[in-house]
């Protein structure tokens, strides 16, 4: 009951857990490691994280850490909706600067795998959108980086005005994909 989509990067995947529905709603198993290995996804998730962004137009990225705390991420909407953005950071890849957008939401239950090497983000579409994932590494202050979210080399077609986006400090001071130094080779 895992369906696993391919995307134009072969190494994220989006990710629909299958859901059993009654008259009481539904039940759905979003993460089991077993069929996650056996879909080719086999991150040793060790922490969970959950951020709520009470604006639409909330922008949170694009985030990644280095080795040696590099992370991978399970990403999941439990309220709202989100455009998540994952971009290839990984220097000798031939899909190096190229992004992923896909649309996640607590009503299409879609998940989408973030692979190390890559730089993740995402837009809230509604208000109070909550935003649950999973990571392979600890948090590392030391290690923690990012990418600016509106580069224009990134050709991300986000849905908020760059004038109106809700940002972090830290996120309206992101180096461009020109200036970013090599994380991964």
């Amino acid at each position: 009951m895992l369906s696993v989509e391919p995307t134009k990067i072969p190494d994220a995947k989006v990710i629909t857990p299958g859901r059993l529905s009654d008259s009481r709603g539904y039940f759905s198993e979003v993460f089991h490691k077993q069929h996650f290995a056996e879909a080719g996804i086999a991150a040793d998730f060790v922490q969970d994280n959950c951020s709520l962004s009470a604006s639409a137009g909330t922008v949170r990225g694009l985030h990644f850490q280095a080795e040696p705390f590099a992370q991978a991420k399970l990403i999941r909407v439990v309220r709202g909706s989100i455009l998540d953005v994952v971009v290839d950071i990984r220097r000798s890849s031939p899909t190096y600067g190229k992004h992923v957008a896909v649309e996640l939401s607590a009503e299409n239950g879609r998940q989408m795998f973030v692979p190390i090497g890559f730089a993740h983000g995402f837009c809230t579409l509604e208000p109070n959108t909550e935003v649950h994932y999973k990571v392979s590494s600890y948090y590392s202050a030391a290690h923690d980086h990012g990418l600016l979210w509106d580069d224009p080399a990134l050709e991300i077609e986000w849905p908020i005005e760059p004038s109106r986006a809700v940002l972090s400090d830290k996120d309206r001071h992101q180096p461009k994909l020109a200036e970013l130094p090599v994380y991964f080779s």
